[in-house]
């Protein structure tokens, strides 16, 4: 994966640094933009993939600590990382966000609405920093499907809710984080640079929506 990474940005070398950012932290994110600006000079890609879903309850009967997290940790979270970063970004820089298919199609379970909204939320933000950040730094969007790792283990665990999503998929198999992380890496590569303000599917042409993969 990092070698498909590397050609897709024209590296030679990638290192990347997580950032939580679920807990309040004190400045974590300027002290780790500064050490970096410090030994590269210079900020070249963000991908922001911050996101939870604390609630098993439906919108109406979401608690309003839990609204607030929810809009905190999957809306919030990359703004407040980007302002930070904006500073370090320089010409032909690039951001990727990271939505959700729970964004464009309304999930099958109530539980996960909320959770849409604020996924929803992030293509209208990717177009308002597409527009702030010109002409220097290109802003993109990218919603994954329903990929088998912790976060959406409750639902892609069972086997028989597994083989519905499965079927919804043209393709007739889930997607993996290679082919999201592909997805990302080439939204944030050159060979994107003629594309901001732009969400992009990343389903394996799910049967309910018009969609495009980038990578199969």
């Amino acid at each position: 994966m990092l070698t498909r990474l590397q050609r897709n940005l024209g590296l030679k070398e990638l290192k990347f640094w997580p950032l939580s950012v679920v807990a309040p932290t004190v400045n974590r994110e300027r002290i780790l933009f500064t050490k970096n600006v410090q030994k590269h000079g210079k900020i070249d890609v963000i991908v922001s993939n911050a996101a939870a879903n604390p609630s098993v309850d439906s919108i109406l009967q979401t608690e309003d600590s839990v609204l607030d997290k929810l809009w905190e940790i999957n809306v919030k979270a990359s703004i407040l990382l980007l302002k930070d970063a904006a500073p370090h970004l320089h010409r032909g820089s690039s951001v990727v966000i990271v939505s959700s298919i729970a964004g464009f199609n309304l999930p099958a379970s109530s539980s996960m609405y909320m959770y849409g909204v604020t996924k929803t939320a992030l293509f209208g933000l990717t177009k308002a920093l597409a527009a702030e950040m010109v002409p220097n730094t290109r802003v993109n969007c990218i919603a994954p499907c329903f990929v088998p790792t912790n976060f959406p283990l409750f639902i892609t665990s069972n086997e028989a809710t597994r083989l519905q999503l499965e079927e919804k998929t043209l393709l007739g198999r889930l997607g993996a984080t290679e082919h999201m992380a592909a997805g990302a890496a080439f939204l944030a590569s050159d060979d994107d640079a003629y594309m901001t303000g732009n969400s992009s599917h990343c389903w394996g042409n799910a049967i309910e929506a018009v969609a495009y993969v980038f990578f199969l």
